[in-house]
């Protein structure tokens, strides 16, 4: 697996959150709109379950590159 290109996916349990490093132009955007969420310096650096699901898609929704998207997981 190229390390330039990883996806991973986080989740709170109602939105999922992924990420797609290859995509990542580090603009900060994430981190700036919800840093409680959003931790470069830890890991793992993104922990949903840190915030609300609304919070979290008005972040995501900013990210410029497209490298953070989400989806709704499916209710049982």
């Amino acid at each position: 697996m190229d390390p330039k290109d990883i996806k991973k996916e986080y989740t709170n349990g109602e939105v999922t959150i992924v990420w797609q490093s290859g995509k990542c132009i580090h603009s900060g955007n994430c981190v700036r709109n919800n840093p409680d969420v959003f931790k470069p310096k830890e890991q793992p650096w993104i922990t949903p379950e840190n915030s609300t699901t609304e919070k979290i898609i008005e972040t995501v929704n900013k990210c410029p590159s497209g490298a953070l998207t989400f989806y709704m997981n499916k209710k049982d």
